[in-house]
């Protein structure tokens, strides 16, 4: 009972009265958390530390897109140097040309599984414990975001150290044939794999939000994932592919996270998808994919963080 609340009693002691003061009535209040930043923060180095210690998983999403680097420039790139030629001409090899597929599909990789984490920490009751933390919403799910991109940022450039050396091993070209724009591009490659990947890793914890369940999250996001890279410009030209391919691949994010990436890397208006002149040169590439991938970021990441508000008013009834 407050100071201001005020009780009369009767002579018989039986009937009470009591005056409650406004400030009983209110809700509530939730404890301020350490701000935006510093929320983020948080997060973030809770997830890095939750990383490190499955040193398993983080060797296999380094090595393993080395193995599918290798394995599709040598099968791929037995049938394709014709329909390479045709589309792009004969200056670009196509272990450059199948580069920018590589970092999309690792990152694509990488993100899909995001929402696996928080699935683990809802079965284990962590995520209810973060929740009655005064941590903000959306640093809770940037947290997971940037933690993932640390390890995008390693697997991109473990991928193009090792598309230089392959096309060293084929050609005998140097890395400046291999990555034309230099430190440019490589800052480049690095900034639309981090955007194209933010898109995905909304769309896994919206899976995981919903579904609540590991094996749900991983089914759900490889099968609509994965058959895009099929419908998109990773692996050929789609002036070879089939018309309706093409119609898929107009609004299909891969195809401008791709493109985006071989851009930066070439330093050529390579996007087909749409007809964009307005910019010049690579701009009329870079531009357009760096549009879309924010849309689908902006889109997702408010549908994520407007999910993780809604657990939190479930947890609280």
């Amino acid at each position: 009972m407050s100071a201001d609340s005020t009780a009369a009693s009767s002579a018989g002691g039986t009937d009470v009265v009591e005056n409650r003061s406004p400030a009983i009535e209110e809700r509530p209040q939730r404890a301020p958390g350490a701000g935006a930043l510093g929320d983020t923060w948080i997060s973030v180095k809770r997830w890095l530390v939750k990383t490190s210690r499955n040193p398993f998983v983080t060797f296999t999403s380094l090595v393993q897109p080395v193995i599918f680097f290798v394995l599709m420039a040598e099968v791929f790139g037995a049938v394709a140097g014709g329909a390479l030629a045709s589309a792009v001409g004969t200056d670009v090899n196509y272990v450059t040309y199948l580069t920018p597929a590589i970092v999309v599909q690792s990152a694509l990789a990488a993100a899909s599984i995001s929402g696996i984490g928080l699935v683990i920490d809802m079965d284990s009751g962590m995520f209810e414990k973060t929740l009655a933390s005064p941590m903000g919403r959306g640093a809770m799910f940037l947290g997971k975001v940037f933690a993932e991109v640390v390890r995008i940022v390693v697997q991109t450039t473990i991928i193009l150290g090792c598309g230089a050396v392959l096309l060293f091993l084929e050609t005998g070209d140097g890395p400046g044939t291999f990555l034309e724009t230099g430190v440019a591009g490589f800052l480049g490659v690095l900034a639309i794999t981090i955007l194209f990947a933010g898109a995905f890793m909304a769309f896994s914890n919206i899976v995981a939000l919903v579904t609540r369940d590991k094996e749900a999250t991983i089914l759900i996001a490889n099968s609509l994932t994965f058959p895009l890279l099929f419908v998109s410009s990773a692996f050929l030209p789609l002036q070879v592919l089939p018309d309706w391919i093409n119609t898929v691949a107009t609004v299909n994010p891969i195809t401008y996270g791709v493109d985006g990436v071989r851009a930066a890397m070439l330093g050529e208006d390579v996007m087909t998808v749409v007809d964009v002149a307005a910019f010049g040169g690579v701009w009329n590439t870079i531009v357009p994919a760096i549009v879309v991938l924010v849309a689908f970021n902006v889109v997702l990441g408010a549908i994520a963080v407007r999910l993780l508000h809604r657990a939190s008013r479930a947890a609280v009834q």
